[in-house]
């Protein structure tokens, strides 16, 4: 009973402080409902397929996830994510986890207006008080994290390098992982700085 209390103890400390998920590890939350732009709630384990689940925190407004005059925006990626997604097995869900924006830009109600405007193929989820975000160790807006089969971490970071302007050529971080772990092959760079803006917790 003691070690059953000192590893939930553990836990709670770890999601408290906003620890990093680990490669290899499962998130909590697996079966938690979050309301959905979709007109329903969903969970983790209700979105996975066969090969896994992608999940991408993303939001409303964030020059990253919208676009600029000199960045096109990942969104403009996310349909087409979902599309190989599916062709691949593996689900996804976007999760807007900006609690300190809830009544504002990232409303649910807002929510609703961007996801059919940009024509969501996927779950849109509200993440309440950032407990998902801080599950993973989510820091951007976008964050990509791949989960396989069992639900095991093996990618997080950016979706690709189109925000370095020094690259000498685009890599599709995120792409590869998904084709790799569809092929049941060792992803090769399974790791990544997510870039973006920060996800607005509420803190005291």
């Amino acid at each position: 009973m003691k070690k059953t209390l000192s590893v939930l103890f553990c836990l709670l400390c770890a999601i408290s402080l906003n620890a990093q998920l680990k490669l290899g590890a499962i998130p909590l939350m697996l079966d938690d409902q979050l309301q959905s732009t979709m007109g329903e709630t969903t969970s983790l384990n209700d979105a996975k397929k066969a090969n896994g689940i992608l999940v991408v925190f993303s939001c409303n407004t964030c020059p990253f996830v919208v676009g600029t005059e000199d960045f096109p925006g990942w969104e403009r990626q996310y349909n087409t994510l979902y599309d190989l997604a599916e062709s691949l097995n593996i689900g996804m869900i976007l999760v807007n986890s900006n609690e300190a924006k809830r009544t504002g830009v990232d409303s649910y109600e807002e929510m609703l207006k961007h996801s059919q405007a940009q024509h969501y193929k996927m779950p849109y989820l509200v993440d309440v008080n950032s407990t998902m975000a801080n599950i993973f160790g989510a820091k951007t807006t976008p964050h990509a994290f791949l989960l396989n089969a069992k639900m095991e971490l093996v990618y997080m970071g950016s979706i690709d390098n189109i925000w370095d302007k020094q690259r000498k050529e685009d890599v599709p971080y995120l792409v590869n992982a998904m084709q790799q772990l569809a092929a049941q092959k060792k992803i090769k760079m399974d790791s990544t700085a997510p870039k973006g803006c920060g996800i607005k917790r509420i803190t005291n």
